[in-house]
């Protein structure tokens, strides 16, 4: 992680300055976490294993949670440059997607500190949607900064709360983000194909952010699931269904995808491969049979091998010193 000089009291200390992006981590380490916790109940694997990702990710998300605070502190123009920046501001709300899956994660363990964490975030990701979005509809944005980060302004942040509220037992309230999720969800695919169909290609370095784009319908199948019971009707298994349509495409797109160096921007992709191998572990755990089952096998090995490998090489990045991602420029070309 990039580290810089402070001067304070005559001496020179060294500050680590993250970028907001690297609470993705969180994302997919609760997600799959999350999955182990639903495989550990329909195929009584280790339970203790998806626990210890819970932990590591509550780890990681306080320590970012400390860095990213301090950044605000002590390097509070490279922060405001981040909150400014036509592309990096919409990952702001990684921060508090990040902490409503903390609060799903210690659910168990505290019911009191997960509401009132949930509270917290669900009111800070509504917030920064409304704030970010309200900014977009003046215009004045140009087309080229669009790529799926915008599904972090509302979308991710929306169905994200409606799992951890349904979770918490309020499902009305659930009810409200899904449809929050959904209709903004649907909104911005269209702005999004638009351009990727229509403008020059996405330079490398946004290149993984494409790994967003499998996580709406996914995650907004494991929150449709959160607000109803039963045996999954239609409509669940068609989000399901139009996610395994995205998860193929990126995997077509994958050698196009990997055209520069591992680093942690392929962070983007664990979200929704957490949620791609959750979604068939819920449709099991609720009574599915038949194909459902083959999928959950198939995608809960996949989820652990894609996620592991980009967990391993991010340790080892940071065990090289080359943690912090390349920085993208102001003007995206």
């Amino acid at each position: 992680m990039r580290k810089s000089r402070l001067k304070f009291v005559g001496l020179k200390v060294n500050r680590i300055i993250v970028p907001v992006s690297f609470f993705g981590m969180i994302l997919g380490l609760v997600g799959l976490g999350n999955g182990w916790r639903v495989a550990s109940k329909i195929w009584h694997l280790p339970v203790w294993i998806g626990e210890a990702i819970m932990l590591l990710a509550v780890a990681v998300w306080l320590l970012l949670l400390l860095l990213y605070f301090g950044k605000w502190l002590w390097a509070r123009e490279e922060a405001l440059a981040e909150f400014e920046h036509p592309v990096l501001c919409c990952f702001i709300g990684l921060v508090p997607v990040s902490s409503l899956l903390v609060a799903l994660a210690i659910a168990p363990y505290s019911h009191v500190a997960a509401v009132e964490l949930f509270t917290i975030s669900a009111i800070g990701q509504l917030g920064f949607g409304v704030y970010r979005s309200g900014q977009f509809w003046m215009g004045g944005r140009k087309p080229e900064a669009t790529t799926p980060i915008l599904y972090l302004t509302g979308v991710a942040g929306s169905f994200v709360s409606t799992i951890v509220a349904s979770s918490l037992g309020y499902r009305e309230w659930g009810a409200l983000l899904f449809g929050m999720g959904l209709f903004s969800w649907l909104a911005l695919e269209s702005v999004i194909m638009q351009r990727l169909y229509l403008l020059e290609a996405l330079p490398k370095p946004l290149r993984p952010t494409l790994g967003i784009q499998l996580a709406p319908p996914v995650v907004g199948c494991v929150a449709y699931l959160s607000i109803t019971t039963g045996q999954p009707d239609i409509f669940a298994q068609m989000l399901f269904g139009y996610g395994l349509l995205q998860a193929l495409i990126l995997l077509r797109l994958l050698p196009w995808l990997c055209q520069q160096p591992f680093n942690a921007s392929y962070w983007a992709f664990t979200l929704g491969v957490a949620a791609l191998a959750l979604a068939p572990l819920r449709f099991v755990e609720r009574g599915m049979t038949g194909v459902m089952e083959g999928l959950a096998v198939l995608l809960f090995i996949g989820a652990n091998i894609a996620i592991g490998s980009i967990a391993l090489g991010t340790v080892r990045l940071l065990l090289r010193g080359k943690l912090l991602p390349p920085a993208i420029p102001a003007k995206v070309t």
